[in-house]
């Protein structure tokens, strides 16, 4: 159990993000493995083949992108913990592994909403919160923006720090890795629609697997933030998971989004429109539907103190364990 390495990337990652000088020279660890998924997408997603034929090509890609993540990592893994002593080697696997978490820049970019919200206008705010979820910014006006902005907050909590942190403490350095080139897999091919349906369905399915665990488990923070904080509610959060996350579309987005609208007095998800197509969908929570900017930025303090909570988590399991 890798609790000492989790902890650090997560401290490391709050600190100091992944720079955006280091993003301009080299990338990231998450554009690496779009980039091979895109070269596999264009190679092998042939719309003229059988529908068989292009999900066995989809399990070829998904098999390829885990071998390549896998060897690299492990790599990593030994190259760092043969060569240098510690504590020098923990700092670096887990500066490794904090590229594979998003605490920092999953703040930010919603911050960036609800400053647009406040300061610049609505169009300024569609242009922020496009940055962040796949809907039609335009179809989008302040209510949904920030009803947007906070159902990205949740469900990224959710798969950018809690199920990367989870593997983390599982799998060391490779299996946070492989969670991300899941992950990364199924948001770029991973869709229902009809060229990635056959192509994307095993990075689908098994993105929604790995998913499970963290899925729940970023629910529980929300709920147990929702309860230490003045304006927010544990009891509504935890009553809106119970009653409502199994009814999302989604196995696992549901429950920290759920979570997150008991907890605001909200209401979230819903109908919504994706590429100009009205997607159906289950409200989460039975509160108001008029977000406003203010509801993100009690998002963004519930969703602080459940960083807090699991790295503190974190940390007693690792004094635990290191006696």
């Amino acid at each position: 159990m890798f609790f000492t390495l989790a902890l650090t990337s997560l401290i490391l990652e709050a600190a100091v993000g992944y720079p955006q000088s280091l993003y301009r020279r080299i990338g990231h660890p998450v554009s690496w493995v779009g980039h091979l998924i895109a070269w596999c997408d264009t190679r092998w997603n042939n719309t003229q083949d059988a529908f068989a034929t292009r999900r066995l090509w989809g399990v070829v890609t998904l098999a390829l992108c885990l071998a390549v993540v896998f060897v690299a990592s492990m790599a990593c893994v030994l190259a760092v913990g043969n060569a240098i002593a510690w504590p020098v080697n923990l700092i670096l696997l887990a500066l490794l592994a904090s590229s594979l978490i998003a605490q920092r820049s999953l703040h930010d970019h919603v911050a960036a909403v609800a400053v647009a919200l406040e300061q610049h206008g609505l169009d300024d705010a569609r242009k922020a919160v496009s940055m962040i979820v796949g809907r039609d910014p335009a179809s989008l006006d302040t209510h949904a923006v920030s009803r947007a902005a906070i159902e990205s907050l949740s469900e990224n909590f959710s798969d950018g720090i809690v199920a990367p942190t989870f593997w983390v403490v599982l799998g060391g350095l490779p299996g946070a890795a492989l969670y991300k080139a899941v992950n990364t897999a199924d948001s770029m091919i991973g869709h229902k629609s009809e060229r990635y349906r056959a192509f994307g369905w095993a990075a689908a399915r098994l993105d929604d697997l790995i998913n499970l665990p963290a899925s729940r488990l970023s629910a529980f923070w929300i709920v147990l933030a929702a309860c230490l904080l003045r304006d927010t509610s544990g009891p509504a959060s935890l009553k809106a998971v119970l009653r409502d996350a199994s009814a999302h579309r989604s196995p696992n987005a549901g429950w920290p989004e759920s979570a997150m609208a008991g907890a605001l007095g909200l209401k979230l998800a819903g109908p919504r429109v994706y590429a100009g197509v009205k997607v159906e969908d289950h409200w989460m929570g039975d509160g108001r539907a008029e977000a406003q900017a203010a509801d993100i930025r009690r998002a963004l303090s519930v969703y602080r103190l459940a960083c807090l909570l699991q790295a503190g988590v974190i940390a007693a399991l690792a004094m635990l364990f290191s006696t």
